[in-house]
């Protein structure tokens, strides 16, 4: 698909960027064509094209999927059918995400990834003067690995000290790389950790355990934004870089400008790695009965959002990635994308559907509230309690204090006030449900203690989640995971006023 260049050469690298941009119209047409050709004999394309890989023929006949209707051939080739059901070549890995989790991952078991964390901090520990970045998929991933050395400094500290690693690190190939690294007794260095790792605050953490370090990589668009604030925190001002747009599905765009702010951040889709269609979300007007109108990459329109559909090489075909999208630009002739969120309704009691993105908007506002208290929001989820009439609204918070050793004792006026702010932020539908109580009950936040989230996430990782790769969900409705959070809620707050409805629209409509 492409041409030969050498990828350590900045210049040739730049030169095939402005060849895939600019000629972004031809290098799709040209990735279907050799994909639907690759992969015309697949049980799968047989069953739609009988042999016709035009691209109107793909259009036509393919249909738009989701992975509902693709799991059945993903069990049968992860139970030992041939990989031509859907793909020319051998399908080497099998990926599960949040999206589509099945058992096929269960072997990354959370002792294993605890070990493997372990030794990489206490490598990064030894290794702190060569430094220079620091990084994990998810924001979140990236917290919870300052959570985790919060929770074991002391104790890498004393492996730094006698130069041997604690004894419940088993793991063969975890034993071999650490004494790569951890050759001899290092009690300076271990005194120079503990002394930062000791200190009444945690602000700026990351940057004063190692000082030459240059950024933070990690997704911090979408539904990460909202670890933003945790992130500066910890991380004393280091530039959060948002390099990739990539799925478990395939790689969609890059960042241009890596050092922009967060919400800030574009890709730039790269035409050559999948075919891309689009199709518009509108979103209070999306069921209509019919499906979707699909445009082309380079159809897209600037301000709009849409739901990416893609068809890669490695046999999905017209398949729904479920994100939003919302198009900033243009590069040469290739779309620039900020991601939005998660294209589903994630709250609905009555008329109200509350969407990913706008909780995500509403809590953000919220819990500017704790700022001054010196409290941060660790994470969050959501439900809606129909067990009374009539059903309400439940955030679930974990919060945490920027002073260590103190007790988190969130304040109750505080806390009604983040109720009330939430409620605010809701659509007209919404507030406008809320009015006397209704058809929607006062929004509720349930406090939890600390740790619950990573006892949520445990919880899923048993169920065949990566923890490389799981998210927080932002709605819960796995009542086996809801018990688990309702096991941890420590205090219970309610919005003691009604949201404003009339004089907000007119706010809202100027």
């Amino acid at each position: 698909m492409l041409t030969k260049f050498d990828p350590t050469n900045l210049k040739a690298c730049l030169s095939l960027l402005e060849d895939i941009t600019s000629n972004a119209n031809q290098i799709q047409d040209s990735v279907l064509e050799a994909i639907l050709t690759r992969n015309a004999h697949t049980e799968y394309l047989r069953g739609f094209l009988n042999g016709q890989v035009d691209k109107q023929s793909f259009k036509n006949n393919l249909p738009i999927v989701t992975y509902e209707d693709y799991h059945s051939y993903i069990d049968r080739i992860a139970n030992g059918e041939p990989f031509d059901l859907i793909c020319d070549r051998p399908i080497i890995v099998l990926l599960a995400s949040e999206k589509n989790c099945t058992s096929l991952l269960r072997n990354f078991t959370w002792v294993g990834q605890t070990q493997s964390m372990y030794c990489q901090l206490l490598c990064g520990l030894v290794e702190r003067g060569n430094v220079s970045r620091l990084g994990a998929p998810f924001a979140s991933t990236f917290l919870k690995v300052i959570k985790f050395l919060e929770n074991h400094w002391s104790e890498l500290c004393s492996n730094i000290r006698t130069g041997r690693v604690s004894d419940w690190i088993t793991d063969a190939n975890c034993v071999s790389g650490i004494g790569k690294f951890l050759e001899a007794p290092n009690p300076e260095l271990a005194s120079l950790i503990e002394q930062e790792c000791s200190k009444t605050s945690w602000e700026a953490i990351v940057r004063r355990l190692w000082p030459n370090a240059k950024c933070i990589e990690a997704v911090v668009t979408g539904s990460m934004a909202q670890y933003i604030p945790m992130m500066e925190f910890y991380c004393g001002g280091l530039p959060l870089i948002s390099t990739f747009y990539v799925s478990s599905e395939c790689s969609v765009g890059l960042n241009l400008d890596p050092l922009s702010k967060p919400c800030d951040v574009s890709y730039t889709t790269i035409p050559s790695m999948a075919y891309f269609e689009f199709f518009e979300i509108k979103k209070y007007h999306q069921e209509t009965g019919h499906d979707p109108v699909v445009v082309d990459l380079v159809d897209v329109k600037v301000g709009h959002d849409y739901e990416p559909v893609i068809t890669t090489f490695s046999g999905l075909y017209r398949y729904r990635l479920g994100d939003v999208l919302r198009v900033t630009g243009f590069y040469n002739n290739a779309p620039q994308f900020r991601f939005v969120g998660r294209q589903k309704v994630v709250l609905s009691i009555d008329m109200d559907k509350t969407y990913e993105e706008d909780l995500l908007k509403a809590v953000a506002n919220a819990k500017l509230l704790l700022e001054p208290h010196e409290l941060m929001l660790i994470d969050f989820t959501s439900r809606v309690d129909s067990s009374s009439f009539p059903g309400h609204y439940v955030l679930y918070w974990e919060l945490g204090c920027k002073v260590k050793d103190v007790k988190v004792e969130p304040d109750p006026e505080v806390m009604e006030e983040c109720c009330f702010a939430v409620e605010e932020c809701l659509d007209s539908v919404y507030r406008n449900g809320r009015r006397n109580d209704k058809n929607i009950g006062p929004l509720e936040i349930k406090v939890v203690r600390s740790g619950a989230f990573d006892e949520l996430m445990s919880f899923f990782v048993s169920r065949g989640s990566s923890v490389s790769q799981f998210k927080t969900p932002r709605s819960l409705t796995n009542e086996e995971a809801l018990k688990i959070l309702e096991a941890t809620v420590v205090s219970k707050f309610v919005s003691r006023k009604v949201p404003s409805w009339e004089l907000h629209e007119l706010h809202s409509s100027r």
